[in-house]
């Protein structure tokens, strides 16, 4: 498969999270093109097996392959935990990154030896992080926290307001006094309470890692280290294009406020 510069970077998501991710690739990589999918009419992915939640990932990544993607990025914490190795492997010698790697990486690279993770339940439950935390550095102590209820009230819009603050203080009292070095936001849809959770920790020397910002960096750095990054002479800002499984009612409504700017078109893609 013959890939250029100008070709664009493939992003998955289960749903509408990892918008959180095109939006820090739109940040970091402003001249990139970019395809994503979010696959709406099977969402959520933490209820599913394994085994079906790896088949759902390769049909994606499948998907992203015939539009020449030149690197793919996997914005779903479930699919990175159950299935990265798989996406990498069908990808072949296009590059595959995950959210869980770049946290991980990044939480490593800030220094320290305690680090905090909140996440889903299914997230949480597997355990992901602890193991990528572990082969980077075996001597790190990892706290672990499911804040479940934080992706209805990001989804509802409510994320900073009194309800949001509460939720955000019942979740994360106890880390607050881990004395942690960093706490990793392990769902893609937790940087939209970033600034709640910056107040939380605030004065305790906590470094906040979103791993949307984590992997746009590892892109930036992947693609530069390829020479496969857009020309900079080019001022022209990059298309984004968006496919769906499914186009739920609100979804334009959501997305616009998770990517923080307009999207004109979202096309719907039946993958079976």
């Amino acid at each position: 498969m013959s890939i250029s510069q100008e070709s664009p970077i493939g992003i998955f998501d289960s749903g509408i999270g990892g918008l959180t991710v095109v939006k820090a690739i739109r940040k970091a990589l402003p001249l990139e093109n970019i395809i994503y999918f979010g696959d709406t009419a099977r969402v959520p992915y933490g209820i599913k097996s394994v085994e079906t939640v790896r088949q759902y990932a390769l049909q994606i990544t499948d998907f992203l392959l015939r539009k020449k993607v030149k690197l793919v990025l996997i914005a779903c914490n479930t699919v990175s935990a159950a299935a990265h190795e798989d996406v990498k492997a069908r990808c072949g010698k296009i590059p595959a990154l995950g959210v869980i790697e770049a946290g991980s990486r990044a939480a490593v690279e800030a220094g320290g030896k305690t680090i905090g993770v909140i996440g889903t339940l299914a997230t949480i439950g597997s355990e992901a992080y602890d193991k990528s935390l572990s082969q980077l550095d075996s001597g790190i102590s990892v706290y672990s926290r499911a804040c479940p209820l934080l992706v209805p009230l990001a989804e509802e819009g409510w994320t900073n307001n009194e309800i949001a603050t509460l939720t955000l203080k019942t979740y994360l009292s106890d880390l607050r006094n881990k004395n942690l070095d960093s706490l990793i936001l392990g769902c893609t849809h937790y940087p939209l309470f970033h600034d709640g959770i910056a107040d939380l920790f605030d004065g305790t020397g906590t470094k906040i890692i979103d791993s949307a910002e984590s992997i746009a960096k590892m892109a930036t750095e992947l693609l530069t280290s390829r020479k496969i990054m857009n020309s900079e002479e080019s001022t022209r800002k990059g298309n984004f294009e968006c496919y769906v499984s499914d186009k739920p009612q609100r979804f334009q409504q959501l997305a616009e406020r998770f990517l923080g700017e307009k999207i004109n078109r979202i096309e719907i893609v039946n993958l079976n």
